[in-house]
């Protein structure tokens, strides 16, 4: 299984972008799916998830209404839809598989398979 994540870039605050996160190897309907960020000197963290069953984790509090997960299954795609965005969402935005769909999906230990990463930048 290989994770290809993109769509990162320099938005001004306020901006919206959306990530996607390619799968190959395997359906997403048989995988965990998680959205992690990863800010500079600070550790990872997790900002949402969608199990193979297709529910959804909360989100992370300080992205709550402005970020949306989703999933196309025809295509193998998640996205990560970002509006509002503000310079504290600046990060690497990494997209992980969980292909044993453990019950802890908000940890990142969880996760055996990641993408490389996508930046996003928000600033003026």
């Amino acid at each position: 299984v290989q994770l290809q994540a993109s769509g990162g870039g320099l938005v001004q605050p306020g901006g919206s972008l959306k990530l996607s996160c390619a799968v190959s190897g395997r359906t997403i309907r048989s995988l965990n799916m998680g959205w992690f960020r990863q800010a500079p000197g600070k550790e990872r963290e997790f900002v949402v998830a969608m199990r193979w069953s297709g529910s959804i984790t909360s989100y992370l509090d300080s992205v709550k209404g402005r970020f949306t997960i989703s999933r196309d299954s025809t295509k193998n795609m998640i996205y990560l839809q970002m509006n509002s965005l503000k310079p504290e969402d600046t990060a690497v935005y990494y997209c992980a598989a969980d292909t044993a769909r453990s019950v802890a999906v908000t940890l990142p230990g969880s996760y055996d398979l990641w993408g490389q990463g996508t930046l996003v930048t928000v600033s003026s």
